[in-house]
C-alpha cells in the first residue's frame, strides 16, 4: 500500500470521527427543555457574579 491511501484513510477516518463526536454533543444539547437550559444560564450568572464579588487574593 503507498502512503497517500494510508494518509487518505487515516483523514477519511479522522473526519468520520469528528462527524460522530459532533452528532453526538448536537444529541446531548438537544436534551435539555428550555427550563432546563434557563437554570444552567442562571446558576454560571450567579458563580460569575459571586467570584466578581471576592477580592482578589494579592498572592495571586
Amino acid at each position: 500500500m503507498r502512503w497517500w491511501k494510508i494518509a487518505g484513510l487515516a483523514g477519511l477516518a479522522g473526519v468520520a470521527a469528528t462527524g460522530i463526536v459532533l452528532a453526538r454533543n448536537e444529541r446531548q444539547r438537544r436534551a435539555y427543555t428550555p427550563a432546563e437550559i434557563r437554570d444552567k444560564l442562571h446558576a454560571r450568572v450567579n458563580a460569575s457574579a459571586a467570584d466578581a464579588a471576592r477580592p482578589a487574593d494579592p498572592a495571586e
